[in-house]
């Protein structure tokens, strides 16, 4: 993936000075477990991994936990949209080990690990943390991948020698993680901006973003665009903003948030990449995946394909995995076929949109992780943005196609 430069030149994460692992070694910011957990407080940090869940409350968790925690930061990168770890590694690594670090030495962990995925390389992370080496040992764990693997009890087992599958979610990572310990897992990009945060403070933090969503977030941008990448730009960035450097072509919506994301249509582009201002889209900035669709790629087409690959992509450990995901998947599928010549010689079952949406409720809130919610949460986006696309195709044909009505 290409790295672009930010529509306002915001660049933190990926500004020049950090680039390499082969600069100098500035001394490493020594926090104690009160200064790390106002620093983050203070920031407003959130997680830059999916969730966006506030940094301080995980932090105060195993700060408050015993015996002595785990620390795991997560580069996982299992999601097929994003790159952003994988350049983050190869372009700031010493800003992951520094995060790393900081963190580590400040909650006095037991161990302290990155587990990096298989598409992205080690070599200069490892470089990193052996340059950091009298600040602590950081153990580099190169594992399988997988959408799931990411998922932290998964990662967790994993680093344990098991199957990379969720644990029992009512048992917290922060109350029984790796090795039995209380565990923080962060995502890099997270650490990253601990590390950025710990040597220049609150209020330089936050002079980029929103009083309510502050600091900057890494963005991988693709489909339908001319320059695809990974970007830098504040939160509250416009959408359109941030997608005009990388040269959209004919876009007629944007998948945020990845395969679990939502659909923001052309008309919302002017949203601004808060959580608070994509929220009433089912959306949130998430690991800040923008995936563009062109006019020329039916939305239905492309949302079963990416049911379809959810569906075959679960821990196959619950019910709604193994039958609510391939079911709702391949009626998606019967739906995006009808309209494309496939069968063109009949209505399709008027029954399908509703088919879908009763599978869509089956699954939500039942699973043993969130891999069925968030299915669900981009098929109910695609069937309610392109409601013209579903209503076309019920009755035979796909207005992305140009042929009409049949």
């Amino acid at each position: 993936m290409n790295m672009t430069s930010t529509p306002t030149d915001t660049r933190r994460l990926l500004a020049p000075e950090h680039r390499g692992h082969e600069g100098p070694v500035h001394a490493l910011p020594r926090l104690s477990l009160g200064e790390l957990l106002a620093l983050v407080e203070d920031t407003g940090l959130t997680g830059r991994g999916g969730a966006g869940f506030p940094t301080a409350i995980k932090v105060r968790a195993v700060a408050e936990a015993r015996p002595a925690p785990a620390v795991v930061g997560n580069a996982m990168e299992g999601e097929p949209l994003s790159h952003k770890d994988a350049v983050l590694l190869t372009r700031a690594p010493q800003l992951v080990v520094d995060g790393l670090a900081i963190v580590g030495r400040a909650l006095g962990a037991k161990r302290v690990v990155l587990a990096v995925g298989p598409e992205i390389g080690t070599q200069a992370v490892r470089a990193a943390a052996h340059r950091r080496r009298r600040d602590g040992r950081i153990e580099i764990a190169h594992l399988r991948g997988g959408f799931v693997a990411g998922q932290e009890t998964a990662l967790l087992n994993q680093l344990e020698g098991k199957q990379a599958v969720p644990r029992d979610p009512l048992v917290r990572v922060t109350t029984r993680g790796l090795d039995g310990r209380p565990t923080l897992v962060l995502n890099a990009e997270t650490l990253a901006q601990v590390a950025l945060a710990a040597r220049n403070g609150v209020a330089w933090f936050r002079s980029a973003g929103t009083a309510e969503d502050p600091g900057t977030s890494l963005f991988t941008i693709s489909g339908a665009v001319t320059r695809p990448g990974v970007l830098e730009a504040a939160r509250g960035t416009r959408l359109r903003d941030v997608l005009a450097s990388t040269g959209p072509v004919d876009p007629v919506a944007v998948l945020v948030g990845g395969y679990h994301g939502a659909w923001l249509p052309a008309a919302a582009f002017d949203t601004r990449l808060t959580n608070a201002a994509l929220r009433p889209y089912g959306a949130s900035v998430g690991a800040g995946i923008l995936h563009v669709l062109g006019s020329d790629r039916c939305p239905l087409g492309v949302a079963a394909e990416i049911a379809g690959y959810l569906a075959g992509e679960s821990a196959g450990q619950c019910g709604p995995c193994i039958n609510g995901l391939p079911r709702m998947a391949d009626s998606l599928r019967r739906l995006a076929e009808h309209g494309a010549g496939r069968p063109a010689d009949h209505l399709a079952d008027p029954r399908l949109p509703a088919e879908i949406d009763r599978l869509r409720r089956l699954v939500v809130g039942r699973g043993a992780c969130a891999h069925p919610d968030g299915t669900a949460r981009m098929v109910a986006s695609t069937m309610d943005v392109f409601s013209e696309h579903v209503a076309a195709h019920l009755a035979g044909w796909c207005p992305t196609d140009g042929r009409g009505r049949r």
